[in-house]
């Protein structure tokens, strides 16, 4: 199994930042979908800046923000205290979650678990199923093997699933777990799957179109 890494939240500043700040677009369905179903009980794994820990808390939610990176804790929380929201923090591995067996009824991981290899993808998704209460529902997304990244000869190749990142910036050297439709459906054969989506992102860089695509899950725990 790989070492856990974290991304380097330091070189993450001024309009690069703000991209980091804004929620992502399936956030504020997530909102409405576990407002409805009364969860409130909520954790942020892999908080990052702490986008999605602000925008839930400001909602209600009892919000725990978890991520590797101290840097990102520390964004998250003074962030937080500006707008006098009071959140649990905790930094450590997604490995091993420093959390209670079915603490939480919902858990967000937004471009956070795949950044492991296939075993210690396995033993995030125990994690994922011992904090979860009886009801409760992660939504997850995951690198695609249709992604440009999985397809970069030169990032070396840790498993059959597995590179390790090459491009400089706040994910160099750190590993990317990859999966098609049918690796989703067996790492997650113990949860009921709501739902799965592959989503491709388009962008451009250095003059050239780019794409990302990535799975986005909806998983249920009976």
């Amino acid at each position: 199994m790989v070492e856990s890494r974290e991304w380097n939240w330091k070189i993450v500043k001024d309009s690069f930042e703000e991209i980091w700040k804004n929620p992502s677009i399936e956030s504020y369905y997530l909102v409405n979908r576990w407002l409805s179903q009364e969860k409130k009980a909520f954790l942020d794994l892999g908080c990052g800046l702490g986008r999605h820990s602000i925008l839930f808390g400001k909602n209600g939610f009892n919000v725990s923000c978890f991520d590797k990176s101290e840097e990102a804790v520390k964004r998250t929380r003074e962030w937080a205290e500006s707008e006098n929201l009071e959140f649990d923090y905790k930094v450590g591995d997604m490995l091993r979650l420093p959390y209670c067996e079915e603490q939480f009824e919902c858990i967000y991981c937004k471009n956070v678990i795949s950044h492991t290899d296939t075993e210690g993808m396995k033993q995030i998704v125990k994690e994922l199923y011992r904090v979860l209460k009886k009801d409760g529902e992660c939504y997850l997304t995951l690198c695609s093997k249709d992604t440009w990244g999985f397809k970069q000869e030169n990032w070396p190749l840790v498993d059959p699933n597995t590179r390790i990142r090459m491009e400089e910036g706040p994910e160099y050297k750190v590993p990317h777990f990859y999966v098609d439709y049918d690796l989703v459906n067996e790492l997650f054969k113990n949860f009921d799957i709501i739902n799965v989506q592959q989503v491709v992102d388009y962008y451009e860089k250095n003059g050239k179109l780019l794409n990302s695509y990535h799975y986005h899950v909806l998983i249920h725990k009976t």
